[in-house]
């Protein structure tokens, strides 16, 4: 049997991380076994549909390198593979059901549906529609020959139970009488997420259904209706959900849960892959670390546990860093030059071959880049921290007031300007030479002398080596911005 699995997000929102793991999950299943991943888009809602949203699906996919063998945007036998275009298809199906009286108009009212609850729930029984209101076949026929509209409904068998052997939780089972006579095809005649999943797995041969755990009551409804159209049921597997770091549910309240903003943030797709893969599977002994060929070769959704995975920012960024010092100094440059030059253009500091030309950016970048690298968590942190080198500097207020206002920096700044000022070779090392001299004959600590030079230079307390910075930024420039700040102390 060859493996075919599939992720089908709605363009509803943004890609969310659990989206993403369940992708992953998936991906590396169909990878290690020569088999196909697929991606559908589910859009059959078509009020909160949206191209930006089905757009950042495929982008945030790609992102991470998860391509599909088949599925939007890249076609297949089973086209199409979105679901707002095969309507038709779903509509056959629920008729041929009716036809063979597996499934029913219905004409419950919501005064009916609503009392049934109650009386229900007071009994202490499931409130799970069982059908009671159902119309004799021909009554509910003509009624809507005449024009009245009316869901279609699966008739659940009764009584009865749906078992299947789940790869993660193991044996489920549910009773049918937890399990409602649910809606199919809607009055206006749009298929219902259990209707449209259902027939494009078998339509599709989907060997293997993973995914979040929160669809898990809906399997049995998945599975009856499978059965009902002569098909064999794919093997489930549910995920445990994502939690924040208080064991509640993952949500906006602990931060970012969209995968784009993870990587606008900085994070590469590498580091997230990784983190995403340890949320629920072990690799075994205690690594952390796992290049992508070693997972598609040892992943195994029997290995999935069913516990939930804390989604823990912290660890994130601490792997991002890890992965960071791994790249190699011009592709660390290749992915950080584009964020710098968008910055600097925003800030009306930059324009591209006027005044950095992108080759001036790059040399630059290369030669501070492994003082930059080695300490980075995030790549936006090294924009951030390398602005100053392109432009004019912008002090920082808050490093102004805590290193500028002290005695110390009026005498460290003229005394540092003497110092390189006339330096003959300007290298790191005769720079650090010449301010360390500097220190010693000001009788200055490094921190009380350095520190007020540091923020001339970079305009902040926090930026890259101090005397690696100066080089990089050139003897003009760095003695301009002594004078600038020497110039504000007095005004200030």
């Amino acid at each position: 049997m060859t493996v075919r699995v599939r992720i089908a997000p709605s363009p509803t929102g943004y890609l969310h991380v659990g989206t993403a793991r369940a992708a992953l999950y998936n991906w590396l299943f169909a990878k290690g076994r020569q088999g196909q991943f697929i991606l559908r888009s589910d859009d059959t809602d078509a009020e909160r549909n949206s191209p930006e949203y089905h757009e950042d699906i495929i982008t945030s996919l790609r992102w991470l390198g998860l391509d599909w063998d088949e599925g939007v945007e890249v076609g297949g036998p089973h086209a199409p593979y979105q679901q707002s275009l095969r309507y038709d298809r779903y509509r056959e199906v629920a008729m041929d059901l009716l036809q063979r009286s597996l499934a029913y108009y219905s004409f419950a009212t919501p005064d009916q549906l609503d009392q049934f609850r109650k009386e229900a729930q007071a009994a202490g029984r499931t409130p799970a529609y069982d059908g009671r209101f159902k119309l004799d076949p021909e009554e509910a026929a003509g009624r809507v020959a005449a024009g009245e509209p009316a869901p279609i409904r699966m008739a659940v068998p009764r009584p009865g139970a749906t078992t299947f052997q789940d790869i993660v939780r193991d044996e489920v089972t549910f009773d049918h009488d937890q399990v409602d006579d649910f809606v199919i095809l809607r009055s206006d005649g749009s298929p219902t997420y259990h209707l449209a999943s259902t027939v494009d797995d078998v339509d599709f041969e989907i060997t293997h259904v993973v995914r979040g755990e929160d669809i898990l009551s809906s399997t049995p409804k998945h599975i009856i209706l499978t059965k009902a159209m002569g098909a064999n049921p794919a093997t489930y597997g549910h995920l445990a959900l994502l939690m924040g770091p208080d064991g509640k549910k993952l949500s906006k309240r602990h931060g970012d849960t969209a995968l784009n903003a993870y990587r606008a943030a900085g994070i590469l797709p590498e580091a997230m892959v990784n983190y995403l893969a340890l949320l629920g599977w072990s690799p075994g002994e205690d690594e952390t670390i796992v290049p992508l060929s070693d997972m598609i070769e040892r992943f195994d959704l029997d290995e999935v546990t069913k516990n939930p995975t804390i989604f823990d920012n912290d660890k994130l960024e601490w792997m991002n860093g890890v992965y960071i010092r791994q790249l190699d100094v011009n592709d660390f440059v290749d992915r950080i030059q584009p964020q710098v030059e968008q910055r600097l253009e925003a800030a009306g500091t930059f324009a591209p071959g006027l005044v950095f030309p992108s080759g001036e950016v790059r040399q630059k970048l290369v030669a501070i880049a492994p003082h930059v690298q080695e300490r980075a968590k995030r790549l936006t942190e090294v924009t951030e921290q390398v602005a100053f080198l392109f432009g004019d500097v912008e002090y920082d207020d808050t490093s102004w007031e805590k290193v500028m206002t002290k005695d110390e920096a009026t005498i460290a700044l003229p005394a540092a300007l003497a110092a390189i000022g006339t330096l003959e070779e300007w290298t790191t090392e005769n720079i650090e030479s010449a301010l360390r001299n500097m220190l010693a004959e000001t009788e200055l600590s490094a921190r009380k002398g350095l520190q007020p030079i540091r923020v001339a230079i970079s305009g902040s307390t926090v930026s890259p080596p101090l005397f690696e910075s100066i080089e990089v930024l050139g003897r003009e420039v760095a003695v301009a911005r002594l004078e600038a700040a020497m110039a504000r102390l007095t005004t200030t």
